[in-house]
């Protein structure tokens, strides 16, 4: 299952990405290809640029467990920033370590609260 916190959704909406590269990229690191394994549940996934490569194009953090849950909670341009810092990486592991944990009541008050946007990739 993949989900969206709300500042990733005004990312995506912003930076004109589509569902289906979130889903790619999900699919990516279920094949144990992604950008970078931060520990504790983290994981750094390139995003292409709409209508461009990966490379050049879009980081973003997400929150990992293989084969069950994806939650991407931030995103930002290559251009941007080289990378994200330590004490970021502290929070999101911290983060990490409480939302891999939400059993799918939890997950679904998220979403109807709308806290949560859950994406749906085609089989």
């Amino acid at each position: 299952m993949i989900f969206l916190n709300k500042p990733f959704q005004r990312f995506i909406r912003k930076e004109g990405i589509e569902e289906r590269d979130l889903c790619d990229a999900v699919e990516r690191a279920e094949l144990g290809q992604f950008d970078a394994d931060l520990g504790g549940g983290v994981i750094k996934q390139r995003i292409a640029r709409p209508g461009e490569g990966r490379s050049g194009g879009f980081r973003s953090i997400i929150l990992y467990r293989v084969n069950d849950l994806a939650f991407f909670v931030y995103g930002f341009p290559k251009s941007a920033r080289a990378n994200i810092a330590e004490d970021e990486l502290k929070g999101f592991k911290k983060l990490a370590a409480l939302m891999l944990n939400y059993n799918e009541k939890q997950i679904r008050t998220a979403v109807e609260m709308e806290v949560l946007k859950e994406v749906i990739c085609d089989a």
